[in-house]
């Protein structure tokens, strides 16, 4: 079968730089208070500045769809048109709508004719699963070309005023009108972006990778949901979904808003993602020796040192110096990560041909976890 080779990649990040103390005047104070978790978890995650779809008043300036056209946008010059696209393939945490699919709204706003379409679900994997999809397509000749992305746009859940039905039922309880850390703590987290990759059967550009494999795990029959949306977890740790809630429920008790289960999540992240992490290498028969850069998806620079010690454990001693994160400037944009992450690596002159990228994805929705080798040609 064919090679497949990422030849384009493309970024877009909306807006201006929201530096940490813009957070709450950006997102605004819940109950007009100042949140008591904000300075624990952002002393934590390490995180510098990010982005939103938001402007200074909290209207949207873009929605998902249109932040994922601005990335695939930028992939077409006078070698590439928009008519060259045969697959889009696009994966997001949370998209514009449930119906359509978010593949076919970024469609809908690209000058390009029938085409085929993939969206991808999930969290931080949906962007890998897009890409997977894409990879296959190309590898096994059906198609040429493939455009693949993974993008974010989050902000607009974690507005104050997205709590202010929940925090005056918890008045009328005449209980504390504080919103559980589990979406609180989320707050400080995610940030909004895109990014894109064009796949190709020939190695054409600047700085083509080629990518060598692509391997996923799910931990989903051991463990139960940490991160999710749209429902809330029952005390056996199965969730409830939406669509089982009353409608005045879906307000009072912010059924739609994210949450992430911190204990389940530092339990688990590490552990699950040193032993994928071995059984990927393991099967595919590389050596770390061969690795030149890693580029590990963290959602916090509090599972740096925890995820090189959990390796370092492992036999998998990957020197920090061959570490790649971006994290600190753009924050933690879910699936689009890892495309924020190769394109600013393969933009940045340092990569020279034959170095080998390890990427590992992690996604703390029910625990999965994506590894892909990639070869600068």
């Amino acid at each position: 079968m064919k090679n497949v080779y990422i030849t384009k990649t493309a970024h877009f990040l909306p807006n201006q730089p929201i530096s940490n103390d813009e957070i709450e005047s950006r997102l605004g104070m819940i109950d007009n208070r100042p949140s008591k978790a904000k300075r624990i978890v952002l002393r934590s995650n390490g995180i510098k500045t990010r982005h939103y779809a938001i402007d200074d008043k909290g209207n949207s300036t873009h929605n998902n769809a249109q932040l994922t056209k601005e990335a695939v946008s930028k992939l077409f010059d006078e070698d590439f048109k928009e008519e060259d696209i045969e697959v889009l393939s696009c994966g997001t945490s949370i998209p514009d709508n449930i119906m359509p699919s978010h593949a076919s709204m970024v469609h809908g706003l690209l000058n390009v004719g029938s085409i085929e379409l993939n969206s991808a679900s999930g969290v931080c994997c949906s962007g890998m699963n897009a890409l997977k999809y894409g990879f296959l397509s190309v590898k096994s000749e059906t198609s040429n070309t493939a455009v693949c992305t993974g993008s974010e746009r989050l902000s607009s859940l974690m507005l104050s005023k997205k709590f202010d039905n929940e925090v005056e039922s918890l008045k009328a309880l005449e209980e504390q009108p504080i919103i559980a850390f589990k979406k609180d703590f989320l707050r400080w987290m995610l940030s909004d972006g895109a990014g894109a990759f064009l796949l190709e059967n020939e190695p054409k550009g600047d700085t083509p990778l080629r990518i060598d494999w692509m391997q996923a795990y799910s931990y989903a029959s051991e463990l139960e949901s940490c991160m999710y949306a749209a429902g809330e977890k029952n005390e056996d740790g199965e969730l409830k979904p939406w669509s089982e809630y009353e409608p005045e429920e879906w307000l009072s008790k912010s059924i739609f808003s994210i949450k992430q289960d911190v204990k389940i999540l530092d339990e688990h992240i590490i552990d699950k993602a040193g032993l994928s992490t071995k059984n990927a290498l393991e099967k595919n028969n590389i050596s770390v020796d061969e690795i030149d850069y890693y580029l590990p998806h963290i959602s916090s620079f509090y599972f740096e040192d925890k995820l090189y010690a959990e390796l370092v454990n492992r036999g998998i001693e990957i020197s920090k110096d061959k570490w790649f994160l971006n994290l600190s400037r753009v924050g933690n944009v879910g699936s689009a990560s890892i495309y924020l992450m190769v394109d600013e690596l393969r933009n940045s002159g340092k990569l020279k041909k034959g170095d080998k990228i390890l990427a590992m994805i992690p996604e703390s929705g029910r625990f999965s976890f994506f590894h892909v080798l990639l070869t600068v040609c």
